[in-house]
């Protein structure tokens, strides 16, 4: 008889980083029991969908999808699911799946994407600035809670396993856990480079959230006079595009496709923001594709920086400043016969999908069969 498993996941309304780690396991457990808050259906792919997702009381709430990050006080009370009988329990998390509590006796195996940012390291970056005085206390007490439940029910986890490197720290720094990292999975079969040559123009790539940092890209471009295209869309856009001048092209979603088009065809694509891991880069020089990104977080870990490298595959800059990002613009521009589509597309290789399902997969039969793997629990 094949393994009992229960995937948790906290949200499924579109196929991003994490539904597609989720989808490697969707595929190797297609009789698995799947929990998570909300599912919007047809958003994610015809595997997860399969599984038929098990929701929480929030996808009462009409149009849920449109507004659910405003319910994170109620995230806690949505994930007290109570999972089957099963012989392995591995959660998905950035919010609350690790929250999940595991049948008596079950080991708990939680891909950790990070420690819930709103709460701990990207406050600032969410909430600081944009609320008045009474809204900021009444945040800080609510975020100041869910801080504790989140500590507190990191015990119900047996193991983790990190994203990256950036994420381990944060695991240990939050919960005072040990983890394991297996890097996030990379589509270098559908990211790849073409003979078609380079233009004139630099690339954002990403979701419009105010801890992405797109305004440091638009300010950077305007006022070197660079050429910029924009793909994504989210509850920045306005603000944004308040600040583009005329050389700033805002396409809104695009299609995959169309994605790995502009990947190829772009002068470099810009990472301003600090990433858990960060798979658009690699995408990017998946696509043979030079990425000049903050030199912080997972672009630590996946892009080979110019001076650094003999090989380089982007360009960091050091601060998350206009002024650094323009210098490090500038850096690239100087040195941009040195980046090699080729080399570029190596160090991409090294996160393929092949090699996230043998890590994650492997490790995950390995806890489930009783292996001698330790426990990442925090010691008594």
């Amino acid at each position: 008889m094949d393994a009992r498993v229960v995937l948790v996941h906290d949200w499924l309304t579109g196929m991003r980083g994490g539904e597609k780690c989720l989808e490697a396991l969707a595929h190797r457990w297609p009789d698995a029991r799947l929990f998570t808050l909300l599912h919007r259906r047809g958003s994610v792919s015809s595997s997860i969908e399969h599984l038929k997702p098990r929701t929480s009381f929030l996808q009462r709430f009409p149009h849920v999808d449109r507004y659910y990050r405003y319910l994170l006080p109620l995230m806690p009370f949505a994930a007290s699911w109570k999972l089957p009988e099963c012989d392995l329990v591995v959660s998905l998390s950035h919010c609350v799946a690790k929250a999940a509590q595991p049948p008596l006796n079950v080991p708990h195996v939680c891909y950790c994407f990070t420690p819930m940012r709103y709460a701990w390291h990207l406050r600032d970056a969410y909430f600081g600035g944009r609320l008045g005085k009474l809204k900021t206390l009444a945040v800080d007490r609510i975020l100041g809670r869910i801080r504790e439940w989140d500590q507190q029910t990191a015990d119900r986890v047996t193991h983790f396993v990190a994203i990256s490197k950036t994420v381990q720290q944060r695991i240990a720094e939050c919960y005072g856990r040990e983890s394991i990292v297996i890097y996030p999975p990379v589509d270098t079969d559908f990211y790849t480079p073409t003979a078609a040559p380079r233009e004139d123009w630099y690339l954002v790539l990403s979701a419009f959230a105010p801890y992405k940092r797109i305004d440091r890209a638009i300010e950077a471009c305007r006022r070197l006079g660079r050429r910029l295209i924009i793909i994504g869309t989210g509850q920045d856009a306005a603000r944004l595009k308040s600040l583009a001048g005329p050389d700033t092209l805002f396409l809104g979603w695009q299609s995959n496709e169309a994605i790995r088009d502009h990947l190829r065809r772009c002068r470099a694509l810009i990472f301003p923001g600090e990433e858990d891991f960060g798979i658009v880069p690699v995408e990017a020089n998946a696509c043979g594709t030079p990425v000049i990104a903050l030199g912080k977080g997972g672009a630590t870990e996946t892009i080979q920086p110019l001076g650094r490298s003999a090989e380089p595959t982007g360009v960091w800059f050091d601060e998350q400043t206009t002024d650094s990002l323009i210098e490090a613009i500038e850096r690239y521009e100087l040195a941009e016969r040195v980046f090699d589509p080729t080399s570029i597309r190596r160090q991409a290789m090294r996160f393929q999908q092949s090699r996230y399902e043998r890590e994650l997969i492997g490790y995950l039969e390995m806890i489930r069969k009783g292996g001698q793997v330790t426990s990442t629990r925090r010691a008594a």
